[in-house]
């Protein structure tokens, strides 16, 4: 009885097979089901498998894992005229938004010392221009992290 699809030992695996198949075996790991060496073994086997066959090897002697349930969506806010102020929702996520301000931190150190020795060599304190161009970066994050990226900001 052939319908035209091929055994699962001979379907080629997909990366989100392969990381289904690593998360279930983490779960096994947390909840105690495998050791250390059995669970490293199989993580292993799972990075290294070509066919859906191979991931279900895996894992067939552990419970099947419940699907995921999307989150419920919340009901929207009501917006009263004395409530108290929220801050926006960022519209960049969080480590996109930290990953810039690590860049600007660095960059902040760089100029920082191109200024202090500009200062030492000429032996008087110069005006701190950093703060020019630092600001006008911090702004721009600041910015970004508050109105989309397409478009125009929200009306106040």
């Amino acid at each position: 009885m052939n319908d035209g699809r091929l055994p699962l030992h001979r379907v080629r695996a997909s990366d989100a097979e392969r990381e289904a198949t690593l998360e279930h075996l983490a779960t096994a790991f947390v909840e105690g089901r495998l050791r250390q060496d059995e669970y490293e073994l199989r993580v292993g086997l799972a990075l290294r498998s070509v066919f859906v066959g191979d991931l279900e090897v895996l894992t067939d002697d552990l419970p099947a894992r419940p699907e995921r349930v999307p989150a419920p969506e919340l009901p929207p806010v009501a917006e009263e005229s004395g409530s108290r102020w929220q801050a926006p929702a960022l519209s960049v996520s969080w480590s996109e938004w930290t990953d810039e301000w690590r860049w600007w931190a660095g960059i902040a150190v760089v100029l920082t010392t191109v200024w202090a020795v500009v200062s030492a060599m000429s032996g008087e304190l110069v005006p701190y221009w950093p703060l020019v161009p630092l600001g006008i970066w911090a702004a721009v994050l600041l910015a970004s992290a508050i109105w989309p990226s397409e478009g125009e900001p929200p009306p106040g």
